[in-house]
């Protein structure tokens, strides 16, 4: 199974442009990335509403908050080591807290983020932003979604965060994708074991699906692209359907898509849930590939946890 390759942050930057070209209350806000995350593009286009305000990232969501209260739709970003890494009273406090019309849209999330090493490799974004009240999160599995994602949340009231990839990654969505806000995209339909995936691990799924189906093993794949608000509704029936779980995510096991996942079916319908991602554990500087293949972020890690389950679901 092959994909063409698409860049994440292309994807952002050409989304940025339209909304700008068809809202004239969309701002843009960068903190000295804005060329590595595309941004720049709105503000060649629009330079009259773009600010770039340096490394300071408290200030950064802080004034994208100041521009919400006026009655903007503003969209700030950086990576994401910074954004929430550095600012996370400042999310609380001055956006999640009154509610404002701020979308955090940030790159460089996860391991693969490759050479720049642990110390840039955010694996613990989406647990910390889930957990602010008020505050969506979204983990688009591709270029195409991306741009639909971005788009698409500027006509939803209130904050969000959007986690996006450093890397190119493959294209799984034509261009018929349509965001439905809290609502999961199921990709593929089996019986035997539900794989619940998230971000550059939604393509790496639909390949452990194949390789489950050469070992007689039937995988359900669904893009649960939006972590917060979660698809209660798909988890559970694809629970009953299938009777056990994997998930898959370039972030911490713990709090993430996986501890999401295990949240909903602990109160609607247990079974077995098995977590692929980093097991708590920090990462190291390295090639991207190679770093997914050490943490046992691949689709062979994926197809071995599923077939444990399904083991141990029918002795």
């Amino acid at each position: 199974m092959s994909y063409k390759l698409g860049s994440m942050r292309d994807a952002f930057g050409e989304a940025l442009v339209e909304l700008g070209e068809s809202n004239p209350r969309v701002v843009v806000l960068g903190a000295d990335t804005t060329g590595s995350l595309k941004s720049a593009m709105f503000g060649s286009r629009f330079p009259e509403r773009f600010f770039n305000l340096g490394i300071a990232e408290q200030n950064l969501v802080s004034v994208a908050a100041g521009f919400a209260h006026a009655g903007k739709i503003a969209y700030a970003g950086t990576y994401s080591i910074f954004v929430p890494g550095k600012c996370v009273d400042q999310i609380r406090n001055n956006i999640a807290y009154p509610e404002l019309d701020v979308k955090l849209v940030c790159s460089h999330g996860g391991i693969s983020v490759g050479p720049d090493g642990a110390s840039h490799q955010q694996i613990e974004d989406i647990g910390t932003m889930r957990a602010i009240p008020k505050m969506r999160v979204v983990v688009p599995a591709d270029s195409v979604s991306t741009k639909k994602i971005v788009k698409a949340i500027a006509d939803i009231p209130g904050p969000f965060y959007v986690r996006l990839a450093r890397p190119s990654t493959p294209i799984i969505y034509d261009s018929g994708f349509e965001y439905i806000f809290g609502k999961s995209t199921i990709l593929k339909e089996g019986n035997d074991i539900a794989l619940i995936a998230c971000g550059i691990m939604v393509p790496e799924a639909l390949k452990a699906a194949s390789i489950l189906a050469e070992r007689g093993i039937q995988a359900s794949v669904i893009d649960m692209h939006t972590v917060k608000p979660i698809d209660s509704e798909t988890i559970e029936k694809f629970a009953r359907k299938c009777g056990s779980i994997v998930t898959a995510e370039e972030h911490n096991i713990l709090t993430g898509l996986g501890s999401a996942v295990s949240e909903v079916v602990t109160e609607t319908y247990p079974v077995i849930v098995k977590k692929v991602g980093v097991r708590d554990t920090f990462g190291e500087s390295g090639d991207a590939a190679e770093l997914l293949k050490k943490y046992g972020l691949t689709a062979e890690n994926i197809a071995q946890a599923a077939e444990q389950a399904v083991i141990k679901l029918r002795r």
